[in-house]
């Protein structure tokens, strides 16, 4: 599975939200149902970490 790097503006447009989705369907279009949840639950894991790591370095 090749991917590219995701160029995303500072401003953060509704143009790169539409980069963002595309990249997503482009990434699991062949995924199988379950392939698809591991590979959205393993982000969204990854994602709940580094919040949990910006917490406590706020503390």
């Amino acid at each position: 599975m090749l991917m590219e790097t995701l160029v995303i503006s500072p401003d953060f447009t509704i143009e790169d939200i539409h980069k963002v989705r595309e990249n997503n369907y482009n990434i699991t279009k062949d995924m199988t149902p379950q392939e698809r949840r591991d590979y959205y639950n393993k982000r969204g894991m990854e994602v709940h970490r580094q919040i949990q790591e910006r917490k406590l370095q706020k503390i």
